[in-house]
């Protein structure tokens, strides 16, 4: 299930989603730029559990520029695109409610939090985490605490067809986080002992989840802010009906 929108509108510009977006692709565009180099620049640049957690490591907080870094940092075109997507979705509201300054340190220690829970689960990792998953899955988190009967307009695989569909808020991104959760868990169990972990960080991707919330009740976004309500949605369907049943 692929997010295309949510019926959702702000009251204030996304501008810090919007950077956000700008800096996650300038990056990628550099990454793209490095060639053969991209592999040692992302294994000294980057975090890696390992180097973190290893013997004399400095442990998360002494990573924090390679943390820092890692949550603009993409593995492939997939990888950017649909990390950009989720984020341009959900990140307007959650940025609408926290403000500008709150929601881009939001962001960033939800990034952190992620980087700890995948750390917790792969301390032995000396493959580099990179990715904006970690920080963009606390957004989701924030986002369903927010707004959990807003609709998101979603594009669905039916084999070789596929069709869109509204699912609400507090379907879809709990059926998401069931499947980061799973699929977490499964990794462990079928990860063989002294073996190289790769692959989706999920528990990045739980840890995120789990901390948007807390961070948001922190930072005060679950007040409401003063102010006029955004403007509803317009619902065709009903238009779309009518010139169904008159086109017959």
């Amino acid at each position: 299930m692929i997010p295309l929108r949510d019926l959702n509108p702000s009251r204030t510009k996304p501008l810090v989603t919007v950077t956000l977006i700008a800096i996650n692709v300038v990056l990628f565009i550099y990454e793209l730029s490095l060639g053969a180099d991209l592999g040692p620049f992302l294994q000294q640049a980057a975090f890696v559990p390992a180097r973190a957690f290893g013997p004399g490591g400095p442990g998360v907080v002494g990573e924090g520029a390679s943390v820092l870094l890692s949550m603009f940092l993409h593995g492939g075109w997939a990888h950017i695109l649909g990390n950009m997507l989720f984020l341009w979705v959900f990140g307007d509201n959650v940025e609408d409610r926290l403000g500008h300054l709150r929601f881009a340190f939001f962001y960033v220690a939800c990034g952190y939090a992620a980087a700890l829970a995948h750390a917790a689960a792969s301390p032995g990792s000396a493959l580099p985490a990179i990715g904006a998953s970690g920080a963009i899955s606390g957004v989701l988190g924030a986002y369903l605490v927010l707004h959990p009967k807003a609709p998101v307009v979603t594009l669905i695989f039916l084999g070789f067809f596929f069709t869109t569909t509204r699912i609400p808020a507090f379907v879809y991104l709990p059926l998401w986080f069931l499947l980061q959760l799973v699929s977490g868990v499964a990794s462990l169990s079928a990860r063989t002992p002294g073996a190289e972990v790769g692959g989706v960080a999920f528990f990045a991707h739980v840890g995120g989840f789990v901390a948007g919330p807390a961070l948001l009740w922190l930072l005060g976004g679950l007040k409401r802010p003063p102010g006029p309500p955004p403007p509803e949605p317009i619902d065709f369907s009903g238009y779309q009906s009518l010139v169904r049943r008159y086109r017959r």
